[in-house]
Formats: C-alpha cells, sequence, structure tokens
C-alpha cells in the first residue's frame, strides 16, 4: 500500500467546500460524526468547560485547522468568546467566511500566527490543542507558549497520536507523513505537562482496539482511495459506507466506554495552578 500524506487530502476537501456555506456544515458534521477524537473532545469540553459558562470566558483554539470544533463550542457555551490560531492564511480565510456573524458579534477572532512564538492581548480559561503537537519538533515550547495565555485555574486539552500509533506512522503501509514523531506516550505528555507548568488532570488512550478498528474501516480505507482516485472515488465510497457505518460508529461508542490500557490515540487534560 502507497505512503499518504494527509495534509494533500485536507487540502482537497478544503477545495471542495470553500465558500459553500451549506456543504461546509455538512463536512463540520461528517467530521464530528467520523473521527472518534471529536467525540472525545466533545465528550470533555462538556464536562470540563461548562462550568466557565456561567459568566463571560475565554477559549483558545490553537491550530484551529478547518474551524470544526468552534463551531461546536460557539453551540454549545453561550458566554464564550473563541481565538482561534493557525499558521494557513487559505484555512483562516474560509472560517473567517464561515464564521463571519460570530466575528460581528465578537465570539470568535481568528488570528495568523505560529504557536511556537505566540503572542495575543488575551489570558483564557481554557485552551485546547487537537491533533496539532506531532507535528511539531519544539512542542514543549507550544505548551509553554499556552501555559502563558492561560488565566491561573485555566484548562489545557490535547489530543494527540499515541506511542502505538507508529504502526500508522512509519513504513510503506503508513497514513500520514507530516509527524515530528511517532506519538505520545502516558509518560512522555504527563512530563511534558509538568515541564511546562501544567499539573496533568487526566490522560487516557484513545483508539483502542475497537476504536482503532473503527478508524480503519470509517477513515483510513477512505483516504487512501481518495488519495489514488481522487473525487472519483466518491461513489466508491458511498456504497461502502451503507455497509460499514453502522459497524463503525458501534465500535467508536464502545471505545468511549473502554478503558484502553493502549490506544493510537491520546488526550491528555492539564491545569495550570492557581498560585
Amino acid at each position: 500500500m502507497s505512503r499518504i500524506a494527509y495534509d494533500p487530502v485536507k487540502d482537497r476537501f478544503a477545495a471542495i467546500i470553500r465558500n459553500k456555506r451549506f456543504l461546509r456544515t455538512l463536512f463540520y458534521k461528517l467530521l464530528d460524526l467520523f473521527f472518534l477524537r471529536s467525540w472525545y473532545i466533545r465528550h470533555l469540553l462538556k464536562k470540563h468547560a461548562a462550568s466557565f459558562d456561567a459568566s463571560p470566558w475565554k477559549l483558545l483554539d490553537a491550530g484551529c485547522g478547518f474551524g470544526q470544533y468552534d463551531r461546536f463550542i460557539l453551540q454549545q457555551f453561550d458566554n464564550v468568546s473563541v481565538q482561534s490560531v493557525d499558521v494557513k492564511e487559505d484555512y483562516l480565510d474560509d472560517c473567517k467566511s464561515y464564521f463571519s456573524e460570530a466575528i460581528k458579534n465578537e465570539r470568535i477572532k481568528f488570528w495568523q500566527a505560529d504557536l511556537l512564538s505566540l503572542q495575543l492581548p488575551q489570558q483564557f480559561e481554557f485552551a485546547i490543542c487537537v491533533d496539532v503537537l506531532e507535528h511539531i519538533a519544539e512542542d514543549e515550547r507550544v505548551i509553554r507558549n499556552i501555559y502563558d495565555h492561560l488565566k491561573p485555574g485555566g484548562y489545557f486539552l490535547m489530543h494527540s497520536p499515541s506511542i502505538y500509533s507508529e504502526e500508522d506512522a512509519d513504513g510503506d503501509d503508513s497514513f500520514v507523513d507530516e509527524h515530528a514523531r511517532v506519538g505520545y506516550s502516558k509518560d512522555d505528555i504527563g512530563q511534558k505537562l509538568r515541564r511546562s507548568g501544567l499539573e496533568p488532570v487526566e490522560i487516557a488512550y484513545t483508539y483502542g482496539r475497537k476504536g482503532h478498528l473503527a478508524w480503519e474501516l470509517l477513515i483510513k480505507r477512505p483516504m487512501l482511495w481518495m488519495n489514488r482516485l481522487k473525487l472519483w472515488a466518491l461513489p466508491l465510497m458511498t456504497i461502502y459506507y451503507i455497509f460499514t457505518l453502522p459497524v463503525g460508529l458501534l465500535l467508536m461508542k464502545l471505545d468511549m466506554h473502554d478503558t484502553n490500557e493502549k490506544g493510537t490515540g491520546i488526550y491528555a487534560l492539564a491545569k495550570k495552578g492557581k498560585g
């Protein structure tokens, strides 16, 4: 099986949905449905960010990409204002167009910035960084920059591939080719968080045996087809999902309830001390 770079595939999707509001909304819904990491992130945000929503509060999306989580956050929380940062100007322009009403109401702002030199004029009650740190060699510098932008008592939530994702990130059968590292172990990310001044609250593996099988069925195989066949893969994928989608969603739901001893993904929730 040929080696695949993930970013070009994402760029193709970005081109398809560009300036098409309905398609972009549908795309966000599909990302939330198909990607198990989104299930985890949304669950953790509901659980840990709800306490802030009694009064106005700020959230930093460090590496917002398509803006998928921004849409969820704005819909889920009434009193949040979001600052979203990414290095890709074209992605940010697309987000600015889609979120124009929220921008006008000052609920969200988009910044083009490198997380290695992050300097924003605000501090935040919450920060998320979803599947970003694995792309950056100086990841601790990024974590420290986010720490500096958190208010005392603020939370940092990250998700990334784990050390157990090596079979998908290396060798001839790999899926991605842009990572600075294979992934993190619990000890590794825990130590990096502590060295950056954050205290881990919860660290857990995602995409355990059931979740990884769902990813193979629902994401990896179709993305490989897309990489090879381009848009010609869409009719094949439609038929394929009729049979695999119910199975994949069940596997993802079960993964959410498992205590995974290992998994190909990992999340960490950490807190900045009040002292």
